[in-house]
């Protein structure tokens, strides 16, 4: 059983495109980077040749693809504890909870959103990470979109790379942040230290942007837009300016327990055990409808039960 056998010429007006760029405009239900991937794999031949992503094509080249019917994880379905906010043919919007994976990797084999995500839909399987088109990480809350199909999980990437989906985060910092700005610096994988990230020159280029929303003396209430997408991106760079998101044991260090901050608060916060960062609102185009929706998910039990100490000890 085939995904795609089919044979297109290349016409005059797409003479002079790349490989990879010819075929997005002749399948469009397909990602650039998954026909990449079909071009490395074999699966597309060239005038009956092995060809290149990168390769140009002209006027009457003949472009034959035969793409198997493939699973494309061997993930289990498992049932995991999470909320789907809405759904319909073409997407899912979950809110993450804390302590939740996203998808497997060392040392996470499974119990993670992809399993969870395969028991609702087992279709999953035939899309790039059982639809997941973004992350957050293992402690951080909030709302995220899974595409269901093929053309919807195109729709999302090219969205994403073209910085038009609109993430919108809460977080909580040590120290009182004096006003909002933009953060803008390389990221790259720590040298010293594998499992973090950090600010470098040579990094992929990382954006962030925010505003402050409310001040408690020791910590302030931040709200946080992403231009980029890069690993621990928020939590990165807040350590970077020295506001460390409360509670994040990677980029934060011990918890700050300022001189005079009552008991009740100080067991509040050492109770705190993750960084205080929250995805509130995820804004996109539908894949399906064309039409602008936005999604929100509300703040997680222990994060509100945060605030609220901080509110009440101001």
């Amino acid at each position: 059983m085939k995904l795609i056998q089919q044979s297109f010429q290349i016409e005059k007006q797409m003479a002079g495109n790349r490989l990879d760029q010819a075929l997005h405009k002749l399948l469009p239900d397909y990602s650039r980077s998954v026909i990449q991937q079909w071009i490395q794999q074999g699966f597309v031949c060239l005038n009956d040749a092995q060809c290149k992503p990168r390769q140009k094509v002209f006027s009457g080249d003949l472009v034959n693809l035969d793409v198997p019917e493939q699973a494309r994880i061997s993930d289990q379905p498992q049932a995991i504890a999470f909320e789907i906010i809405y759904q319909d043919d073409d997407i899912f919007i979950v809110n993450k909870p804390a302590n939740l994976v996203v998808h497997p990797a060392a040392g996470h084999h499974d119990g993670t959103l992809v399993n969870g995500l395969l028991m609702h839909d087992p279709r999953l399987e035939q899309l790039p990470r059982a639809g997941i088109v973004h992350r957050l990480d293992k402690d951080t809350t909030g709302v995220m979109v899974v595409a269901r199909n093929l053309s919807a999980h195109s729709w999302l990437v090219e969205q994403l790379q073209a910085r038009a989906v609109k993430r919108e985060y809460l977080a909580i910092t040590q120290g009182v942040v004096t006003a909002g700005r933009s953060i803008e610096t390389g990221i790259a994988r720590h040298p010293q230290n594998r499992k973090k990230m950090a600010v470098q020159e040579n990094g992929k280029p990382a954006l962030t942007h925010f505003q402050v929303v409310r001040k408690f003396g020791h910590y302030s209430l931040i709200a946080l837009q992403l231009e980029t997408g890069r690993t621990h991106q928020i939590r990165v760079h807040m350590a970077h300016i020295n506001y460390p998101l409360l509670g994040d044991p990677v980029y934060g260090g011990r918890a700050r327990i300022p001189a005079g901050v009552d008991a009740a608060l100080i067991d509040v916060i050492r109770g705190f055990r993750r960084q205080a960062l929250h995805a509130e609102r995820l804004s996109f185009i539908h894949p399906g409808s064309r039409e602008p929706v936005s999604f929100e998910a509300p703040l997680p039990t222990d994060f509100q039960q945060l605030l609220d100490a901080l509110i009440e000890y101001d």
